[in-house]
């Protein structure tokens, strides 16, 4: 703070205290409503007495250092999110998007903590009073206020930096992942618009169906473009920052950007080019009839496979769940759909390939013949182009023309049928949905029941769908095998343990008498405890969740009447050591004579005592033996009853040692009292 200066100061000190004022209202439209703010000299009349220098000194000092000229509002900075004012401009981006800047995932594992509470927001405050009107129309007038101005009202329409893991970002990943399969089924049906006209033996191209195909293209074209725009605004976790800790969540822009850049961006953007509809509405037209025909159409087939696997690149690791947006396939039910989906994909692919190969058969006769007969073959075989009748009349009855549509008058191979398909239906669906069949088919025959021509081009795609066909076989049984596998593993552990017991008996030589006993007690078990270790399970889990789960258990402790006025500490570490038992029935837990070495808190089954003088009492569920056993802790204690089961019995007990260790760490432990 500056010292207090005498209040006779020259002029130039009022010209600053004045200048000041102004500056700092003026930067009242970055900060909080509820912020407290104190202008001085104000007042047009003049009336208000003047403040000393050193109410300035703070205002003063904003204007020449880097902290912040007012209060901060409760929480620290407004630049961080969960984050102290000694980091300043910490996650500011995520800050200002407010929800979108939020992870929602309760079981994120990678955004920090911080990220998962609600971010303040930032409210633009308004400056009212009639006292100060002048000082608004000095403000609209200044260019700096203006442009302050416009960039705050930009903001808000901007898109902002979102959190991977938030509501917003998970809704769009699954939209954007509905648009992607609507994509990568709609290329293939690029190649059925193309139809042959077998009245002019010529080809066509139904313009009504490549017209609403085109539709669909542009609007995947278009959700993938927004989705590029928003790969420059999602934050990511900086893989250096996860080796310890929750992670660091990047969300700088320029960061963002260049990471974006050095990864996807190019394959994006190659995927996102509308290829097909510059073909189909800016070239192709033009080139019917022309010597450019043929290379324009095998053009755009190229242009379709070509992006088409990039797509599938990209579309996969957002259902296997491999990138921070991407689902996470867990149900046996989803599992089966991508699967199916999988088939199905495929079975699309390779029939709509088929036709179109089929189609390129068709016109290779026809341009075969059309060479032999001295025409125009640009104009024959493209409808409507040859406008000559009497060529067109020739043309329809060229002999060497109708045999490309006989079964003998061209080497099509497996392309056969596709010739009838073209040639005997105008309807786009039919010629889809027997290629569906016949991809599916040949993909599950693995193509037994076709042979290709000589042609090299048929053959390689035999061999494809054949390779491909045993690849999907192999992920399928693979997945139904670890399907059933995961259905019956509990069996097959019980069975694996089983001859792992066999086998030590064997070798052990135990006499039979013993074996049937060791196996009815390993069945006892396993069907206690349904093969699930239950130790193994609270090693990962925390302490409060564990002490919830053991209180859970062993209710029936309280109702014990030597535990039942206990402190729950006390009971807690009891709890903890206390471990499960079985007992076949007709056992003896207890021999008259041995030493008392454990209790044991019957929670199914029934056991009975047997005194000395042969009376006998009924041990049920609820019951304990041995209680008096904690009288006594450090002395030794015989028993004088037997104890045996009755039926199987299921249980939990405590051992001397274990008793031992909980009276030690509670000395002030006086039960013997309470009996």
């Amino acid at each position: 703070m500056l010292p207090v200066s005498d209040t006779s100061s020259p002029s130039p000190f009022t010209s600053r205290s004045l200048s000041i004022s102004l500056a700092n209202t003026s930067s009242t439209i970055d900060v909080f409503e509820n912020s407290t703010v104190v202008l001085g000299y104000t007042d047009p009349v003049g009336t208000q007495r003047r403040p000393p220098l050193v109410q300035m000194s703070d205002p003063l000092a904003s204007a020449r250092s880097h902290e912040p000229p007012f209060p901060l509002p409760p929480g620290g900075s407004f630049n961080s999110v969960g984050a102290s004012s000694s980091q300043p401009g910490k996650h500011e981006h995520l800050l200002r998007s407010g929800k979108l800047g939020m992870c929602t995932d309760p079981y994120c594992s990678t955004c920090p903590p911080d990220h998962n509470l609600k971010a303040p927001q930032v409210p633009t405050p308004t400056v009212s009073g009639t006292s100060d009107s002048s000082f608004h129309n000095a403000l609209d007038d200044d260019a700096k206020g203006w442009t302050r101005r416009f960039a705050t009202y930009a903001d808000k329409y901007l898109p902002r930096i979102r959190n991977p893991h938030s509501k917003h970002a998970q809704i769009w990943t699954k939209f954007f992942v509905l648009s992607c399969l609507l994509s990568i089924f709609a290329d293939p049906l690029f190649f059925f618009p193309i139809e042959v006209y077998k009245k002019y033996m010529c080809m066509r191209i139904d313009w009504r169906t490549t017209f609403a195909l085109l539709a669909v293209r542009s609007v995947t074209d278009v959700l993938f473009v927004v989705n590029i725009l928003f790969q420059f605004r999602w934050a990511y976790v900086a893989p250096e920052s996860t080796i310890v800790g929750a992670g660091q969540l990047v969300d700088d822009p320029i960061k963002i950007a260049s990471r974006y850049y050095r990864g996807n961006f190019f394959l994006d953007l190659f995927i996102v080019l509308p290829l097909p509809q510059i073909l189909l509405v800016g070239v192709i037209p033009h080139q019917l009839g022309t010597s450019w025909a043929n290379s324009t159409k095998n053009l755009l087939r190229f242009a379709v496979l070509v992006q088409y696997i990039p797509k599938l690149h990209r579309l996969f690791p957002l259902l296997a769940g491999q990138t921070p947006k991407g689902f996470i396939v867990e149900s046996a039910l989803a599992k089966f759909f991508i699967n199916l989906l999988t088939f199905m994909l495929a079975g699309h692919v390779v029939g709509s390939c088929w036709y179109l190969f089929g189609l390129q058969r068709v016109n290779h006769c026809l341009r075969d013949a059309c060479g032999n007969s001295g025409y125009e073959c640009k104009k024959l075989i493209d409808c409507g182009r040859e406008k000559n009748k009497e060529v067109l009349q020739a043309w329809i009855s060229n002999e060497r023309a109708k045999a490309c549509f006989q079964e003998d008058g061209f080497h099509y191979g497996i392309y056969w049928k596709a010739v009838n398909l073209t040639t005997n239906t105008t309807l786009w669906y039919t010629r889809y949905s027997y290629s569906l069949f016949w991809g599916f088919q040949q993909i599950s025959t693995l193509a037994g029941n076709q042979v290709p021509s000589y042609y090299f081009g048929e053959v390689l795609f035999t061999m494809i769908i054949i390779g491909l066909g045993l690849l999907l076989f192999a992920l399928l049984i693979g997945n139904m095998q670890n399907f059933l596998l995961s259905l019956g593993r509990r069996d097959m552990e019980m069975t694996l343990r089983q001859r792992d017991v066999e086998q030590w008996m064997s070798h052990k030589r135990f006499p039979k008498d013993i074996r049937k006993r060791v196996r009815d007690a390993e069945r006892l078990n396993w069907n206690a405890t349904r093969g699930v270790n239950e130790e193994l399970l609270f090693e990962n889990m925390h302490d409060d969740l564990q002490r919830d789960i053991r209180r859970h258990l062993f209710a029936f402790l309280k109702k014990v009447r030597i535990f039942s006025k206990m402190d729950e500490p006390i009971l807690d570490a009891i709890r903890e050591r206390l471990k499960h038992k079985t007992y076949l029935n007709g056992s003896t837990v207890l021999h008259r004579g041995d030493l008392v070495k454990k209790m044991v808190f019957i929670v199914r089954g029934k056991m009975e005592y047997t005194g000395e003088d042969g009376f006998r009492i009924p041990l049920l569920e609820g019951d304990v033996y041995d209680g008096t056993r904690i009288k006594m802790p450090s002395k030794g204690l015989f028993s004088n009853r037997d104890v045996k089961c009755v039926t199987n019995v299921e249980a939990f007990s405590l051992s001397v040692a274990d008793l031992d260790d909980v009276m030690s760490l509670f000395p002030t432990l006086e039960i013997h009292k309470q009996l």
